[in-house]
């Protein structure tokens, strides 16, 4: 699990044959997880002055080459006695967005991203969504797309200061609204009852 708070902007040294090679100060072990522009991949070597992560095929169906190159942002997996700020991150990406406008404002830029509009169902006004791995908050939500207003401070801390109209970005939802939609989805599904349920029915008598 992950907050959506970049600990990081580090780079991509080569992505060939599904490995992904970063160049990190973050000291990373074996097994770790880490967020890659807001994908969770697993550590699989380490190196004096970064690590590799393996990129699996559902993966690489859904997230462009391009979000694996040049500069990224990062974050370990979060631990049991960190702090808990952000939001809850999974590090599985949805969708991908596309900025579709950039407006200045007096003291924050918006952003409207661009999404395959079956997803907005799962973007709540006011709720977080993850960009990038970035964890923001959502101001508007339309047919097809949502607002972001970006502080300065988060500008110049991450990468979305280099975004433009064209950017593709990650994109992960609201994990609760999901959640919400595929239990209220499969209960009005009839199902048959399997055997540990009958078994619990006539334990209850």
């Amino acid at each position: 699990m992950f907050t959506g708070l970049i600990r990081e902007i580090a780079t991509v040294k080569s992505y060939r044959n599904n490995i992904l090679t970063i160049r990190s100060k973050h000291q990373a072990k074996l097994g770790d997880s880490i967020a890659i522009n807001g994908v969770c991949l697993t550590v699989i070597k380490v190196h004096s002055d970064g690590f590799d992560l393996e990129v699996a095929d559902e993966t690489r169906s859904i997230v462009p080459a391009e979000k694996f190159q040049g500069n990224v942002h990062i974050e370990p997996a979060m631990q049991m006695n960190d702090r808990f700020e952000g939001h809850i991150v999974q590090g599985h990406v949805d969708c991908i967005g596309e900025v579709s406008q950039v407006q200045k404002r007096e003291n924050a830029t918006d952003f409207i991203i661009k999404v395959p509009s079956k997803y907005t169902a799962y973007i709540i006004p006011k709720g977080s969504i993850t960009i990038d791995g970035i964890s923001l908050t959502v101001n508007d939500v339309y047919d097809d797309a949502f607002r972001l207003t970006i502080i300065p401070h988060t500008l110049e801390q991450t990468l979305m200061h280099s975004y433009t109209i064209g950017t593709k970005v990650n994109v992960e939802t609201d994990l609760f609204a999901r959640y919400i939609d595929h239990i209220l989805a499969h209960r009005a599904k009839p199902r048959s009852m399997g055997w540990q349920e009958v078994d619990a029915i006539q334990m209850s008598y």
